[in-house]
């Protein structure tokens, strides 16, 4: 079935412990789209790029059943540019640079064959930008998810709000879980945030695993322990593809199903964080990917005897 992902497509300077990138191929929709491949190939992205986008990047995401019509190549400007300096935790890093460009004014248009689909994955972007997307459905999809961050509670609180009425799926980390439900306990959070729209919500904790909230309804799933890790950037946008890919590949929005799409798109985020940029992204088949899931499987399976 058809998934919509709307994000950005940028390119990113990354300087890790480990080494450092320069002008790489990044944004939200990017590694969104990637790892949502490897489970559909009826994926169609809205987002906007400057004519200094590599013609080879595009043609590639094309030969993955990726429909490039809503994305806008805006003739001699430039594409988005982030920079940024991860600290030796590999969790906490600063950003050096950010260059809107043709993201300042951007517009989305969707095609008429995007107007209806069957999945929507809203990329980190403006609550405005989200909630033009959503006004330009024609049917509501059978799931919309939708990923932000606490400079959007910092600036744009009642937009972010409205957004979040019309959608089924909240990703957040923990700190922006607390920020937005103004509680501190998690369960709590959650709670708060059902009331404000979401049906599920789930709180990614990096290198301590995700969290899935559903009513009364928790599943944790790890992160699997890795001997290294050297780019963390894409690492939640990757977990949105591939929960995101799963359920479109299986039409079941069960709460089981959920669970599974929750290890699936937590294995693709491992596998994004071994390499700088999209490069490991680009290299997996579907083998890797089972024995990556066999994996997580075997660090979470055990035999338990209890006694009434």
């Amino acid at each position: 079935m058809s998934l919509l992902v709307v994000g950005t497509v940028a390119f990113d300077d990354i300087e890790t412990p480990f080494g450092r990138a320069e002008k790489v191929v990044g944004g939200a929709a990017t590694y969104i789209a990637l790892a949502a491949s490897y489970y559909t190939r009826d994926i169609k992205i809205v987002s906007v790029v400057g004519d200094d986008f590599p013609q080879a990047d595009l043609d590639d995401l094309r030969a993955r059943g990726v429909d490039l019509a809503g994305l806008q190549v805006k003739q001699g400007e430039k594409s988005f540019f982030w920079a940024g300096k991860y600290h030796q935790n590999m969790n906490d890093r600063d950003t050096l640079d950010t260059q809107l460009n043709v993201l300042a004014n951007f517009d989305p248009i969707l095609p008429p064959a995007y107007q209806e689909v069957d999945y929507l994955m809203l990329g980190n972007l403006t609550p405005a930008v989200q909630l033009q997307v959503l006004d330009q459905l024609k049917t509501r999809p059978k799931l919309i998810a939708l990923d932000t961050m606490n400079f959007w509670m910092n600036v744009a609180m009642d937009e972010l709000k409205t957004v979040l009425r019309r959608i089924d799926v909240l990703t957040i980390n923990d700190e922006e879980a607390r920020q937005l439900s103004g509680e501190h306990s998690l369960v709590k959070a959650a709670a708060v945030i059902h009331a404000m729209g979401p049906r599920f919500l789930i709180i990614k904790k990096g290198e301590h695993g995700a969290l899935l909230f559903a009513d009364d309804q928790v599943f944790f799933a790890p992160a699997l322990p890795l001997a290294e890790v050297f780019d963390p950037t894409g690492a939640g946008d990757t977990f949105a593809g591939g929960f995101m890919g799963y359920l479109a590949s299986t039409h079941d929005l069960s709460f089981d199903n959920f669970k599974r799409a929750v290890i699936y798109g937590s294995a693709m985020a491992s596998f994004c964080v071994e390499k700088f940029s999209t490069e490991r992204l680009r290299e997996l088949n579907d083998d890797l990917i089972m024995e990556r899931m066999l994996r997580f499987v075997q660090l979470v399976n055990f035999d338990a005897k209890l006694q009434a």
